[in-house]
Parts: structure tokens; sequence; C-alpha cells
């Protein structure tokens, strides 16, 4: 049984709303902003400076804020190489489609309670695979990415550092992958996503991974680190590399995701441990740890979940917010997400 009260609109304060939804998943109980009033920009200086400092802020983003000239040229755009330092307690939302951070990523080191939601994030010097990461999370805990759209960046859409992203979701999302340049030359962006962090949390829902390559996501890579990743419901589409790819360290638990066109769902890595069902008998696997039946996941002209049966993956899934999650039945999981994920959805 499936709900949206996700999707439902919450007011923080009485002033104005601060984001749209809940927070789900590993990031439940992130607020944000709340308590403050929500200002808007006036130009991307500003912007910077408001999500550098200290003070409790609802920003709400309703142009673009072009940052790709802003710190010289060399060959290439110096902005792109390095994010905006995000400080804690930030609500970062747009305006229906009008909210558009272009030229620069995001940066939060160390930080808590931080949401971004309904932005768009593009532009940083895609023609390299050095130009930049849109989102970099390191050290962090309670940070919320829900309803953006990601295009067009040099390295990763989305990447986590060594130090522990922790009670982290990105939830309903678009992550475009077209582009001109690319390591198969097939237009399709191989640097998707990037989970390394020890004691990395994260819940990955309900988003649309279009037209991409590789890392989707790549998760561990480090002996003696432990990484979680709850994935489910999110719908893979046009993909000519792989999906998942779970190095050393990972724990991954994959459930109503539906796989269309992808050529390598599971690079099959034995390094990590996956579990993602595929049938019924597997959904039953997981109740004694979960109290509930697994959701199988949908391959639809796409290769082979490979290697991604490992019951001892999902010992590490009995976290509460994991139990309750409401997964849908992967049949309906294009329409749904073709309908929400991305700008404009909400706000």
């Amino acid at each position: 049984m499936f709900n949206i009260g996700s999707l439902t609109f919450v007011l923080f304060t009485a002033q104005s709303v601060l984001a749209v939804g809940s927070p789900f998943g590993f990031a439940t109980g992130t607020t944000g902003g709340a308590g403050a009033a929500q200002a808007i920009p006036t130009s991307a200086a500003q912007l910077k400076s408001w999500l550098e400092d200290n003070v409790t802020r609802n920003i709400l983003l309703d142009r673009t804020y072009d940052f790709t000239d802003t710190e010289a040229t060399v060959t290439y755009k110096k902005a792109g190489t390095s994010g905006i330092r995000v400080k804690s307690n930030k609500t970062i939302l747009g305006k229906g489609t009008s909210g558009w951070i272009k030229g620069k990523g995001l940066l939060l080191s160390g930080v808590s309670n931080v949401i971004i939601q309904n932005i768009r994030i593009s532009d940083l010097n895609p023609q390299y695979v050095w130009g930049g990461d849109a989102l970099y999370i390191d050290n962090s805990s309670k940070v919320w990415v829900d309803h953006n759209y990601f295009k067009s960046v040099g390295r990763q859409f989305i990447v986590t550092g060594f130090g522990a992203a922790k009670q982290v979701t990105i939830s309903n999302n678009y992550f475009d992958g077209q582009t001109t340049w690319s390591t198969g030359c097939d237009q399709h962006h191989y640097w998707a996503f990037l989970f390394a962090g020890n004691g990395d949390q994260i819940t990955f829902a309900r988003n649309y991974v279009y037209h991409t390559a590789g890392r989707g996501p790549h998760v561990g890579g480090t002996s003696g680190y432990s990484l979680t990743v709850h994935m489910y419901n999110n719908y893979f589409n046009d993909i000519t590399g792989h999906a998942i790819d779970a190095d050393v360290g990972t724990k991954l638990l994959a459930e109503g995701n539906y796989f269309n066109n992808v050529r390598t769902p599971s690079t099959g890595n034995t390094k990590g441990a996956v579990f993602a069902p595929t049938s019924s008998s597997m959904n039953s696997q997981c109740s004694g740890t979960i109290s509930r039946n697994c959701v199988s996941n949908t391959l639809a002209g796409s290769g082979s979940l490979s290697n991604t049966a490992n019951t001892g993956a999902i010992g590490a899934f009995t976290a509460s917010v994991v139990k309750s999650a409401s997964v849908m039945d992967p049949a309906s999981v294009p329409s749904f997400v073709l309908a929400n994920a991305g700008l404009g959805k909400v706000n």
C-alpha cells in the first residue's frame, strides 16, 4: 500500500512554507530553515553570502543565479569547480520552475539540517570530467534533497566525501544525463553518483535517472568503511552502462525499482553486499528483519541484477524508517516518477 503523504503541503512555521512535504527516510526530522522568514536573494553574490553565513535561513529562489563567470575563466569556468559552502539550518526552495543555480554547485561539509528543494543545478563545465560536482556532502547530517533537476555537470550529480553523510534522503529528483560530452562518446553522462563516506546513511527514493552510463550509484570502495543505502521506487531509464556498483563496505537494499533499457542494472561487484529481490520468495526473506516483505524490482529490456541476493545486507536495515517505508509496486513507478520528479511539481 503506497501513500503520498510525503507530498502533502506542510507549514513548518506560521509565516511561510519552508518546504513542501515532510522529509522521509533517513532524513526524517530535518527542518532546514524552520523559524526564519522567507527571503529572496536579489543576486548570485547575495545568495552565496546567505548560504555561507551562520544564520538560520529560509531562502526562496525565483530566478536564475548565474555564477558562470564570477570567478574568472581560463579554458574552463573556475566557479564550477568548487561549490558554495552551505552552512547549517538552511532551506533552499525554488519558486515554480524559476529557481536555477547556474555554473556552480553546492558543498555541505560539517553541517546539519539542510533542505534543498525544487531547484535546478546545471552547467558546471560539462566538457571536463573534473569540471565540478552539483552537490557534495561530507561529514554532514539531516540533509533532504528533494524535487530538484540536475543536468550538465563535469563530474557527479551527487557525491559524498569520506566523512559520513548521515540521515540523508535524496528523493523525487530528475537526473538528466543527456550531454554533448561523454566518456563513451554516446551522449550519456557517466559520472552519476558516488557515495564514499564512512557511515553514509542514505535513502535514495522515487528519483528519475535518465540517459546515464555509470556510477548509478557507485557505493563504497574503502576497506574498513561502512555505508548503508536504501534505494527504492526509482526509475532508471536508458542507461548504456551500469546502475548499481556496490564496492567494499556497502550494504545496499534495493526494492521496487524499475530498470528500463538498462544494459547492466548491477555490476555484480562481489565486494559489496546487495539485496535486490526479483521474486516473491526473495521478498519474504526481508520480513524477519524489517517486519515486512520487500518489494520486487522490475527489469524491462535490461540486463540482470547480478550478485544481488546477499541476505547479509538486510541486517543493516533495522531502522524504523526502513520498516515503515511506503514502497509502491514497481509497475506504478515509471508513471509516478515521471509525473512527480523534478522541478515545478511542488511550490
